[in-house]
């Protein structure tokens, strides 16, 4: 069947055609489309800590990398405040030895001294320390003559400490707070002499390594803490013979570094 339009042409009847359907296709379409933007998009609020790139797998999953590092730094953030200190204070007691030829003229002492510890973080801390004490050195000479004097060593010390993560271990483990330190400081030997024997005042710079664990006490306020550590010093008299009146040989070279055993009582701050 034809349909025959008078005095129509087929662009009038295409005219007529977009005239009656056009207008209302275009209002179905605007009123829809709000309805169909929004069955994309989850219907139910968002819990809490899930973000929008995890509920809509349309969404950057770049767009919210941000908030992501945000939230792990806030909770390590929040982790320090709680379970972290700031610094600590300490006494410091305990033995020191040397090591090599001065392990055979000279005794055991018994320093003492200070610390004072900044912390970073939960791992990673800076620590001051002095410590002083004296040793005695016994020997004799070639020809008999017996020596006994008195030298005092002091070291200032600047160490890192690196504490071990404890986490995964028994609480019993993880309450010893084991430590790795190393840094340097400057030992001072103060000068003595028994008439016989001279012993010249001296310093050098030396260099500290050691372990040691430190356990809470008192609800974690305050600490107790043992350390063994090993000092490398080099002082200028230690390849030169030691004689006595500039003289008389005794055929012993002060060769030797130190050993320290110390005990720490601290405060947490």
């Amino acid at each position: 069947m034809v349909f025959i339009f008078k005095d129509c042409p087929y662009t009038e009847f295409m005219s007529h055609i977009l005239r009656y359907f056009y207008t209302p296709c275009l209002s179905l379409l605007l009123i829809l489309s709000p309805h169909f933007a929004k069955a994309d998009l989850p219907q139910s609020p968002l819990d809490a800590g899930i973000l929008l790139a995890q509920a809509d797998p349309t969404a950057d999953p770049f767009a919210d990398y941000s908030e992501f590092e945000e939230t792990a730094e806030e909770e390590k953030d929040i982790n320090f405040f709680k379970n972290g200190r700031f610094f600590t204070i300490g006494l410091i007691f305990g033995a020191r030895d040397f090591t090599e030829n001065l392990a055979s003229i000279g005794d055991t002492a018994t320093p003492f001294g200070i610390l004072l510890s900044y912390f970073f973080d939960l791992r990673f801390a800076m620590q001051f320390s002095y410590i002083t004490g004296d040793h005695n050195l016994r020997f004799t000479g070639e020809s008999g003559t017996p020596v006994s004097v008195t030298t005092g060593l002091s070291q200032f010390s600047i160490d890192f400490k690196y504490y071990f993560n404890t986490q995964n271990v028994t609480k019993g483990l993880a309450d010893l707070n084991p430590y790795l330190i190393a840094g340097f400081g400057q030992v001072e030997r103060d000068s003595s002499e028994d008439g016989n024997f001279r012993l010249v005042k001296d310093s050098n710079l030396g260099v500290n390594i050691g372990v040691g664990l430190e356990i809470p006490i008192l609800q974690r306020d305050m600490y107790m803490g043992a350390q063994v550590a090993y000092h490398v010093v080099n002082f200028e008299d230690e390849n030169t013979e030691i004689t006595l009146n500039d003289s008389e040989p005794t055929g012993i070279y002060p060769t030797g570094d130190l050993i320290t055993y110390t005990a720490v009582i601290g405060v947490n701050f």
